[in-house]
């Protein structure tokens, strides 16, 4: 009687409690490097247990400049991430972001050759009738500096059946697949696999980082109404913007966090790290916020005296900057083509999505609803990752955490919490294998 909860103890202990699944993502972005850690609990659910941060010096608007100085970066992010969750990454889900960045629609079309071939009547959409439909939408002419980076399905057509999300099972003749295409630059892309393989890990695999980002914070709703995700970096604003469920297009806005920052600084006069300071410390763009019209006391450069610097006159500062961006991002939204209007609004995440006006300032350039982008709750030990900042990380692990359960390379549950194999099959296996 005392014998088999004997083993269902050891086998929790060493099966279930010390897990193996990890999922570390990593956010290079132009003024910081983010690292994330996930592990698999014992529901198969992933769960946040380490986040670390490093300035980033190597980007210049998304593209490695200097590997020597990124490759630190990325080091010092990930073995903050290490520290804090007690385990060690070999492995990591990078983002891949910036200028270089672009997407076009395609559409591809095949006959359905059905999974029921013995009965000609019946054609039954299967897995191989869904790939070589993709394959076919991806077969657009790329140049050979341009790299494949991610091809996204947005809707299939089965005969003239529109808007399916999955075809599989279905019946039909001829399937169609509208798809997303993004590219990116080829070189671009390999200078940031070699700062991370020189930094001592190995790349899973590139994702974009405004889709990892979408994917965090979004829920499903928005993303079927129709929403805009803008992340404001610090050299770069990207935008994707989803219709009716899936990614339908997006941009970079060569414009971010450090144009304001440098702004602060050529008009004051002051140090770039100083006028840092002032921006994440009293900056506002959204005149409602700015309570009182305190002095913010600056130190004096080469040995000047202290300037006194009203907050009124460092709104006056970021809020045009902050104001053209949108505006740029705007120009890109209203040039789009898309069935429906954007039904959920906008979602602003990064650092910029930080400052304090950032949503209140957006509303009313776009005039539609915007909120700030936190990351959904995914559970663990630390809540450090309920930041904008942290977004795009977060959304690497979930992706890549999804993509290696698609792949099969990671057993179990998934990170919305579906369950992984029964208690009793995993001890049927691990007995298996211990005693015969």
């Amino acid at each position: 009687m005392i014998f088999v909860p004997v083993l269902l103890h050891i086998f929790l202990r060493r099966r279930i409690l010390s897990n193996d699944v990890l999922v570390a993502g990593l956010d290079i972005g132009t003024t910081k490097v983010c690292a994330v850690i996930g592990e698999c609990n014992e529901h198969g659910v992933l769960e946040i247990t380490g986040v670390g941060t490093c300035p980033s010096t190597g980007l210049r608007k998304g593209v490695v400049v200097n590997i020597e100085a990124t490759l630190r970066s990325v080091s010092q992010a990930i073995e903050a991430a290490e520290m804090m969750s007690g385990r060690e990454v070999h492995e990591v889900w990078t983002g891949n972001g910036g200028s270089h960045i672009d997407g076009i629609n395609s559409r591809g079309v095949v006959a359905v050759t059905g999974k029921n071939r013995e009965i000609r009547e019946i054609r039954e959409i299967g897995n191989d009738d869904i790939k070589r439909v993709l394959e076919a939408a991806q077969a657009v002419l790329i140049p050979m500096d341009r790299k494949l980076l991610e091809v996204i399905p947005q809707s299939y057509i089965v005969d003239d059946q529109k808007n399916i999300q999955d075809p599989l099972n279905m019946i039909g003749v001829r399937l169609e697949a509208e798809v997303h295409i993004i590219t990116c630059s080829t070189t671009g892309a390999q200078n940031l696999v070699k700062c991370v393989n020189r930094a001592g890990f190995r790349i899973k695999d590139l994702i974009l980082q405004t889709l990892a980002a979408g994917r965090a914070v979004l829920t499903t709703e928005e993303k079927e109404l129709g929403v805009a995700v803008v992340d404001l970096g610090g050299g770069t604003t990207n935008v994707l913007v989803y219709s009716n469920g899936a990614p339908y297009s997006l941009g970079t806005i060569p414009a971010g966090g450090t144009q304001v920052t440098s702004d602060i600084s050529i008009i004051r006069n002051i140090s770039f790290e100083t006028a840092e300071k002032i921006k994440l410390d009293a900056g506002c763009c959204w005149e409602p916020f700015l309570e009182d019209d305190d002095e913010i006391i600056v130190p004096g450069v080469g040995g000047r005296a202290p300037q006194a610097i009203p907050k009124s006159q460092v709104l006056a500062i970021i809020r045009p900057r902050m104001e053209e961006t949108f505006k740029l991002v705007k120009e890109k939204l209203d040039k789009l083509s898309i069935s429906r209007p954007l039904g959920s609004g906008v979602v602003l995440t990064g650092g910029g999505a930080q400052l304090l006006g950032a949503a209140d300032l957006a509303s009313h350039v776009f005039n539609l609803p915007v909120r700030i982008g936190i990351p959904l709750p995914v559970g663990g030990l630390v809540e450090d990752y309920r930041s904008p900042a942290f977004a795009t990380a977060v959304g690497l692990a979930l992706e890549g955490y999804d993509r290696g359960r698609k792949e099969g390379a990671i057993p179990g549950g998934d990170s919305r919490g579906q369950g992984g194999p029964r208690v009793w099959e995993k001890l049927k296996d691990w007995f298996e294998k211990e005693f015969f």
